[in-house]
């Protein structure tokens, strides 16, 4: 059958017996689609969203007008959540500082915490229930309603106790159940950003600075160990804050967060109301070890890479890898990156290559990465947050490539 079919059909064909075809078709999208079948407003199918079940028959005979709208039988459900836009240059050009209020961005997951009719359910922000892997945060909300906030690792403000890295977050990530020893060698709590629904009451189209005044009411009233309240960053001048930005008091801090005052909370990404401005992101040259094909459109190209950095004494160094990237370079360099890859390989392990990477022959690459914590899964013994090619450095030698060091001394004190 393979040698009947073209390329593209055998592509096709491998990707149905193999159960791998993926259609992706974006929640909003489909939502407004139901919307417009239904003439019923976006708004009401959001509330119900997270809330109904396959073959979903009591959404579509209510979409039909067969009958009236759904009650959800769980009443702790999840409400989309608003989302920020990237804060450019010629952004701050046209907005005032006096309309915005800044809190710190910080290095955690975002949550939602529904509380309704004696349940408790943890959110990520994409609707995932993950109540079960954090009972120490379901178990101690005492409140009716809904809060969106950062869950971290570590102390609240309340408790005087440091906030600790993502690394120590990811321990309790992804996990059905979790261990005694966990939940008291990683205690997680939630540093509440805003409030959704206080008791029964919608409060999402009140101002800002409105429900932040009833999120800071309910805060003062749970366990100090499992919630605070996100502090506002005084400013008066975006320059003012970009230093505060570029230096904040916290490694666990990753920009600032700008929100009009008179924002509603919406769900989406509408440019505006909210921003996020995070730090510059880190810079080192490292040097290409390995190279595997992409995905997709990009299957035909080697366009996954793994980089390292040197140790070692003088005369002896050695590469240990750091991180791996498949973005950050324009099509035209993916294709010379190929190129560089194919003609520089010295050895295959199954789907990848390793490539030339001598102290005098090899690839530099200008990576940049939003952070860094410490990783006993890795033989250099760090790990990067977020990294991305910023710069191919054809005209760099290898030997001119960073050392270890310089990673480990950008590692959190408390990593």
């Amino acid at each position: 059958l393979l040698d009947r079919l073209d390329t593209s059909e055998r592509f096709a064909l491998i990707k149905l017996v193999t159960g791998g075809l993926r259609i992706g078709v974006s929640a909003r999208l489909t939502k407004q689609a139901l919307s417009i079948f239904g003439s019923k407003d976006v708004t009401d199918i959001e509330s119900l969203w997270h809330g109904v079940k396959p073959p979903y028959v009591d959404l579509f005979a209510w979409l039909e007008d067969r009958t009236e709208k759904p009650v959800l039988a769980t009443p702790a459900i999840f409400h989309s959540v608003m989302l920020s836009t990237p804060i450019e240059d010629r952004d701050i050009a046209t907005l005032d500082p006096a309309d915005f209020a800044a809190e710190w961005k910080w290095d955690g997951i975002r949550v939602q915490l529904a509380c309704a009719g004696g349940r408790n359910r943890l959110y990520s922000r994409s609707g995932d229930d993950i109540s079960g892997a954090f009972p120490d945060i379901t178990e101690a909300a005492r409140f009716e309603g809904v809060i969106d906030g950062e869950l971290l690792v570590g102390g609240t403000s309340r408790t005087n106790a440091p906030t600790r890295t993502f690394s120590d977050l990811q321990q309790r990530l992804n996990r059905k159940t979790v261990t005694a020893k966990m939940l008291e060698e990683y205690p997680v709590f939630i540093r509440a950003y805003d409030i959704l629904f206080d008791g029964a009451e919608d409060v999402r189209p009140e101002r800002f600075l409105t429900r932040r005044d009833r999120l800071s009411t309910l805060i003062e009233q749970q366990v100090p160990n499992r919630f605070d309240l996100s502090p506002l960053v005084p400013f008066s001048t975006w320059e003012e804050l970009e230093r505060l930005r570029a230096n904040p008091p916290d490694p666990v801090i990753e920009g600032v967060m700008l929100k009009r005052y008179d924002s509603v909370y919406q769900a989406g990404r509408a440019k505006g109301p909210w921003f996020k401005w995070k730090r510059d992101p880190y810079l080192i040259d490292a040097v290409m070890m390995y190279a595997q094909r992409g995905h997709g459109k990009r299957s035909s190209y080697y366009s996954d890479f793994t980089f390292g950095v040197w140790t070692g004494e003088p005369g002896q160094e050695v590469l240990v890898p750091v991180g791996k990237a498949y973005f950050g370079f324009t099509d035209e360099e993916l294709v010379e990156l190929d190129r560089y890859v194919r003609k520089h390989t010295l050895n295959r392990f199954g789907p990848v290559r390793e490539v030339t990477h001598t102290v005098e022959s090899g690839l530099v690459f200008e990576v940049a990465f939003e952070g860094l914590q410490r990783s006993t899964r890795h033989k250099s013994g760090v790990a990067m947050r977020f990294p991305r090619i910023s710069r191919i450095r054809w005209d760099k030698p290898p030997r001119e490539a960073d050392r270890i060091e310089a990673l480990e001394a950008l590692l959190p004190s408390n990593g």
